[in-house]
């Protein structure tokens, strides 16, 4: 059997949806095209998600926060020097964005940006998610050493910049942004210690 009959139809339900909307966003994915995806019925997307695609979004977005929360987390937890992990962190997202042939980058960005303004539960959602892995830097920071205050700013600081490194890697089609971005990070947490 494989994986993508061992999880239950909502989970790759949303799992097909945040894939879809990572790569093309929230108006050019449609639910046909997730339930051929997710190889579900449609009945079966309207009977899991009642409230239509954006509910659907809302869940996918939850999804992708996860996704790249253990992601962040594994790599801030594997290294001593909290600088170190950073640069790990971007190392890692060079490679799954090189490996993804440059379309799997931020599980939320596309469908964030393109919902801003028009769809205030999505944009929620993508707060939420920026909020938590904000948090994960921040506590990580503080287990440095950190004072809160700089511990929090840092954080902000490193997320934005990530995602900001990701896209400019995902648009050149190269690991270069993600690995400057990293030793940069690195630095300036340095000078925080």
């Amino acid at each position: 059997m494989t994986a993508q009959h061992e999880i239950g139809t909502r989970e790759r339900i949303v799992r097909a949806t945040s894939r879809l909307m990572q790569r093309r966003g929230y108006g050019a994915t449609g639910l046909k095209e997730i339930s051929r995806e997710a190889r579900a019925t449609l009945g079966s997307v309207y009977h899991f998600f009642p409230g239509g695609k954006q509910e659907l979004a809302v869940a996918a977005i939850r999804h992708g926060e996860l996704e790249f929360a253990e992601l962040l987390r594994e790599t801030l937890d594997r290294e001593d020097d909290p600088g170190a992990a950073i640069v790990a962190c971007a190392r890692e997202l060079a490679t799954g964005l090189r490996e993804s042939g440059w379309l799997d980058g931020c599980p939320i960005t596309t469908t964030a940006l393109e919902s801003a303004g028009v769809a205030p539960d999505i944009q929620r959602a993508a707060a939420e998610a920026f909020a938590s892995w904000r948090a994960l830097v921040r506590d990580r920071l503080i287990r440095a050493g950190l004072a809160d205050d700089v511990a929090d700013e840092l954080a902000h600081t490193i997320v934005a910049t990530l995602e900001g490194a990701e896209m400019s890697a995902q648009v050149s089609q190269s690991e270069a942004p993600l690995e400057i971005a990293g030793r940069h990070l690195a630095r300036l947490i340095a000078s925080y210690r």
